[in-house]
């Protein structure tokens, strides 16, 4: 154990590395539906770590932490700019508002309290869940005219802060949306009720209707005899689609056989008894077609044939601003359908009346031959690839970093957004320049996975090996008395976002609701809330409010520490 320890020393990015296996793991187990999540994991192992006096260089921390928020704002930011556009400016109102609420309140209760101006930025980041303050305060304390000492203090008083009150931030965040929310905005039963309406009136106009519940159900293809009198005589391919669609089920007959002949579909093919067909279309639409259509045939030859499931990235020139119900009525569009609709990596419902924003991924899925034809229409095809186009990256971090280094003085207190403030906002637009021309710049969902999460995870362990000496004696300065002011933090804000949102902006409830989640950037909450009012409809609320509250909420990080 002893040579343990010293390689952990003499080796620190080995301590690192134990750090993220150890909390990693500890982050996936729960208590009910509670559990501390990977962030509070990981620094809180990486405090235990720190007890054996672990030094780490500056410079790893930095360089992680740059590619977190960069990657961060290149998520957000098609919808951040979507949002400045007239018809999402009453959400990023809401989400300013809120954000406001967010900083007064914790500027507040860290003056009254004595705080000192690590333990209020602490206090800011743990009770609105937002992590990358730890990183923007820090710089920001750097930048001050205080001791090196003083410096170190507030510095290492951050995570403690932070660990206190993230617990209630992130568990009382999804307690007080799905269960105090609905009762603030009419009762848990007139929400529901309310979802339900508005799911009809966003879908009443389109003939597939039921389909608009993405979890849970993918296009399929399946294969029938034609067994049903009604196509004694023959009926046309385009008939039997017509009639389905006058039935609220939005199927396409993909493959015939006839007379132990497969033949290539077209609309005027006749379809007679015995005839066997394959229906491709949304899993609740095709189950049931045996009770009408004929019984399923279980046959591989039949069904096989090349299906894809292809990615494509809408853009302003393309079918931007339309409903999804526009978007399916167009030709191209025949055979092929919408399996999810991915905005700022959330998933929104497939209502008909969804507005398709640029940037937003849409998952087709039909033949190879129809849904390649349809992609082309709809956008920029966006394959799956492992490649990141670092170049776009590293010159991102690069330019945000210079302008974050330029500062101004008042008062003689330099002022700046600092290197990390700058690496976000050029993540805000080169993620906005990939939504307009995405033949440049991508990054691949796996690997913004990795910078995002191992970034800031990598960045939180170093903050914690290096407060570990220090965090026992902050924690009991700081005491139980913190955990409920965090907890007051918290509520706050979400309370006020949720009147707000109601009697304000007189939002419907399901968008207050998810407005109020986005806001305060809490996607488990959004989840629990969806999980409450049973429905999706909540995540339309969702992504405006979260590119800008995600914004902010970090650049309150320099906001804090200049206040206190």
């Amino acid at each position: 154990m002893e040579w343990i320890i010293n390689q952990l020393r003499e080796r620190p990015e080995l301590a690192i590395f134990l750090t993220l296996f150890l909390g990693f793991w500890i982050g996936k187990f729960k208590i009910g539906k509670f559990s501390l999540g990977t962030v509070t994991s990981v620094l809180l192992v990486g405090v235990v770590v720190g007890q054996l006096n672990i030094t780490i260089g500056e410079p790893i921390k930095a360089v992680f932490f740059l590619l977190f928020l960069f990657a961060v704002g290149y998520k957000v930011g098609p919808q951040f700019f979507r949002g400045l556009k007239k018809d999402g400016l009453p959400q990023v109102a809401f989400a300013a508002l809120m954000c406001v609420v967010s900083l007064v309140s914790a500027w507040a209760f860290a003056k009254l309290m004595g705080y000192n101006v690590g333990e209020a930025a602490g206090l800011l980041a743990g009770s609105q869940t937002i992590s990358a303050v730890i990183g923007v305060a820090s710089d920001t304390i750097n930048q001050l005219s205080i001791t090196s000492a003083q410096k170190a203090s507030y510095i290492n008083s951050i995570p403690v802060a932070y660990a206190v009150t993230y617990i209630f931030g992130t568990a009382g965040s999804a307690w007080l949306l799905a269960s105090l929310g609905p009762k603030l905005l009419g009762g848990i039963e007139k929400v529901k009720a309310d979802c339900r309406e508005l799911e009809a009136k966003m879908g009443s106009s389109e003939s597939d209707e039921p389909g608009f519940m993405v979890a849970g159900r993918p296009v399929t293809f399946r294969a029938y005899r034609i067994t049903n009198d009604w196509f004694k005589g023959g009926k046309q391919v385009s008939e039997l689609e017509d009639y389905l669609s006058q039935q609220n089920k939005r199927l396409f007959v993909e493959r015939v056989r006839q007379n132990g002949v497969i033949r290539e579909v077209n609309p005027t093919m006749l379809l007679s008894l015995n005839d066997e067909i394959v229906l491709s279309g949304r899993r609740e639409f095709v189950i049931g077609e045996e009770d009408w259509l004929g019984p399923e045939v279980l046959d591989a030859q039949l069904l096989d044939f090349p299906a894809e499931i292809l990615p494509v990235m809408v853009t302003r020139r393309t079918f931007a601003g339309e409903t999804v119900s526009s978007i399916r009525a167009q030709k191209f569009m025949h055979g092929v359908s919408i399996r999810n609709i991915k905005r700022a990596g959330i998933r929104i419902p497939i209502l008909a009346q969804t507005v398709v924003d640029a940037g937003d991924m849409v998952e087709i899925v039909g033949t190879k031959q129809e849904v390649e034809a349809a992609a082309k229409q709809l956008g920029y095809i966006d394959r799956p690839t492992n490649q990141t186009d670092m170049i776009f990256v590293g010159l991102g971090i690069l330019v945000g970093g210079l302008v974050g280094a330029l500062s101004i003085h008042l008062g003689g207190i330099p002022l700046s957004l600092s290197t990390s403030g700058g690496a976000l906002i050029a993540g805000l637009v080169f993620g906005w320049l990939r939504s307009k021309h995405p033949t440049f710049g991508g990054i691949p969902e796996p690997s913004l996975w990795v910078l995002n999460n191992v970034g800031l995870n990598m960045f939180i362990a170093v903050v914690g090996i290096a407060a570990g000496p220090s965090f026992v004696t902050g924690l009991k300065e700081v005491g139980l008395s913190l955990f409920v002011v965090g907890a007051l933090v918290t509520a706050i804000p979400l309370i006020a976002g949720l009147l707000m949102a109601r009697y304000l902006f007189k939002f419907h409830p399901a968008l207050a609701l998810g407005c109020t989640a986005g806001a305060r950037t809490t996607t488990a909450a959004l989840g629990a809330i969806q999980d409450a009012v049973e429905s999706e409809t909540p995540a339309l609320g969702y992504t405006v409010t979260y590119a800008v509250g995600n914004t902010l909420l970090i650049i309150w990080g320099v906001i804090i520490v200049l206040l206190i």
